[in-house]
């Protein structure tokens, strides 16, 4: 009830705020291009075009513009409650029996994280425990096997065999899950290592409780090896001052609501949510998840055929290489090559076409352009708070604690895609952080808007290197799949003996943390549905449940990640509108216990 209350509140306000054309719903893949004006790429140092509001949201900004505007309703002080991090009746909830116990930061545990990380960088680059050499030119899977026309028993002592394309997160659960089945197990990476690349990932009690079925041994392994966060405070922030007398004063850096990240946990007996280094993850999934050799690296999956009949698959590698298997999964990614084989789409994004790519893929521009970063900083309010979303127009700042004295942050910025930042030069040699800089001003005369953003951005911002800062147009998809093909109907992932799991079957907007934990429920799935099994003729019949179990919860988050992000942006403006800003509050915060 809890999850249930916030999410159809968010749903209600954002019809009032929608930030595109009404008619273009959260389940679309398309999106109006009509929302958007000129910007100077002078004062921003950007490439582009700025968004703004649309819909309701436009009408209700342009209305309070032109109404007479009265200074002494915007003077005074916002509630002080809203200025404290951890209030004593927050601190009282987090102290419940069962609840986590905060370890402060401290120089031993800085030590731990950041060597366990090193560890695991070190342990990519040296490839241990991956495919090469001579185990690699006798694998399993280069032989083709003559399977009857009908297929085959599938047996304890020949049991089925599954390729799986991409090695991230989605690809290793799927892998694990599948060979805690008894099932022999490929997987094909493109990348030539496990680069350290993306920060840590949070692993939310879901997937945490999906791995801890998969396999006990991962599962002590990553929380041991995790950063808890839901031992400290959690929710939404106004970026800069805002509000009036009438709808509420909130001052920069005010709490509007704070999160119970974990209650829900402990009701449901599930374990509480950490974050741990991606290349940690990769680590402990193949180390204690997988057999040694299961990864094989510079691997890309280019295409596949079904043998048909219960024979299997043949997937055929970027290089030429054959491998065939009764199943293959496709795990690689939002530009998926064996999504779009298997559905005849484009998958590949091109520099200056990914707008044309994306529509042919079904997938959708979300309208943000996002920069982040893992910044080795302590930050000011790290014993109090692990994860903040400072709101304002056109954009938002998300931060979390990445463990070892380290924040991941994330600045989305509403633009069309294919912007591009100014090359370095002697004049402005990080031009990066010269715009968000701008963009996050908090002093003098703000922002581009005249917003004096609260200064814990910039804190971030400044704690962070140019070249740490990674820029990225986010994309996701469609919830349900926006098409009449009855075969996709009834297994929107899969067909035949293959299917796609992970980021290759919803990507989703960052806002809720649930890409990677929807992708570990995923993996799980898999190998249940294969693990009952017992001849290869019924594969498709399996997959084809996976996807359809799978597919309407996947599409609630998913929907739900899009609009919590349309929502966001016109979230200021909520907070000038009598009654309106004052109820979305309260009701957002009746399923909280603060």
């Amino acid at each position: 009830m809890k999850l249930a209350s916030r999410y159809l509140i968010s749903a209600v306000v954002a019809l009032s705020s929608c930030a595109r054309d009404a008619s273009v719903s959260a389940f679309s893949p398309t999106q109006s291009s009509s929302c958007i004006r000129r910007s100077s790429s002078t004062s921003l140092g950007v490439t582009g075009q700025q968004a703004e509001s649309k819909g309701p949201a436009a009408f209700l900004r342009e209305l309070k513009t032109n109404l007479p505007q009265f200074d002494f309703l915007a003077e005074g002080q916002g509630n002080p409650n809203n200025k404290v991090d951890m209030p004593d009746h927050v601190r009282a909830v987090l102290s419940q029996p069962g609840a986590p116990t905060r370890e402060a930061e401290n120089e031993e545990r800085t030590h731990r994280i950041r060597s366990r990380f090193e560890e695991a960088a070190a342990d990519a680059m040296e490839l241990k425990n991956m495919l090469i050499g001579e185990a690699d030119a006798e694998a399993w899977w280069r032989k083709p096997r003559d399977t009857p026309e009908g297929g085959r028993p599938v047996t304890k002592d020949d049991p089925l065999t599954v390729l799986v394309a991409g090695g991230g997160l989605a690809g290793l659960v799927a892998a694990a899950a599948c060979h805690a089945k008894g099932m022999k197990v490929a997987i094909f990476e493109q990348a030539s290592s496990y680069a350290p690349y993306g920060g840590p990932i949070q692993i939310q009690s879901n997937a945490l409780r999906a791995i801890q079925r998969i396999s006990p041994e991962c599962f002590e392994e990553l929380v041991a090896a995790g950063t808890v966060t839901a031992d400290r405070v959690s929710g939404l922030k106004i970026g800069y001052r805002k509000g009036n007398k009438l709808a509420g004063l909130y001052d920069a850096g005010d709490w509007l609501v704070r999160f119970d990240t974990v209650g829900p946990a402990l009701e449901a007996g599930l374990p509480a949510t950490v974050v741990v280094d991606r290349p940690v993850i990769q680590q402990i999934l193949v180390k204690h998840g997988l057999p040694e050799g299961t990864v094989r690296i510079k691997s890309r999956v280019q295409t596949f055929e079904d043998l048909g009949d219960g024979r299997g698959v043949c997937a055929t590698l970027e290089d030429g290489t054959k491998a065939y298997a009764d199943v293959l999964i496709g795990a690689d990614g939002i530009w998926s090559q064996v999504r779009k084989t298997m559905h005849g789409l484009e998958a590949r994004k091109l520099a200056r076409d990914t707008i044309k790519v994306a529509a042919k893929a079904d997938r959708r521009y979300s309208g943000f352009t996002c920069y982040a970063a893992l910044a080795p900083h302590r930050a000011s309010n790290i014993e109090d708070v692990s994860y903040q979303i400072l709101l304002g127009e056109k954009k938002y700042f998300v931060s979390t604690d990445g463990g070892g004295e380290r924040q991941q942050w994330f600045a989305l910025i509403r633009e069309p895609a294919g912007g591009v930042d100014p090359e370095p030069t002697p004049e402005d040699p990080t031009p990066k952080l010269t715009r968000l800089r701008k963009e996050f001003a908090c002093s003098g005369d703000g922002d581009p808007d005249g917003n004096v953003w609260d200064d814990f951005a910039l804190e971030l911002i400044n704690a962070s290197s140019e070249d740490d800062i990674k820029r990225r147009d986010l994309y996701d998809g469609a919830p349900l799949l926006a098409t009449v093909d009855p075969q996709r109907l009834l297994s929107p992932w899969a067909k035949g003996p293959v299917a796609i799991c992970g980021d290759a079957s919803h990507p989703m907007m960052p806002n809720l943390g649930q890409g990677g934990c929807q992708a570990t429920e995923d993996g799980y799935r898999l190998g249940e549905e294969l693990g009952a099994v017992s001849h290869t003729r019924d594969i498709p019949g399996a997959l084809g449940k996976y996807s359809r179990v799978r597919v309407i919860r996947t599409a609630i988050v998913q929907g739900f990640a899009q609009l919590g992000s349309d929502l966001l942006v016109d979230f200021d403006l909520m907070m000038t509108i009598p009654l309106l800003g004052p109820f979305f509050l309260t009701m957002t915060q009746l399923s909280m216990p603060w």
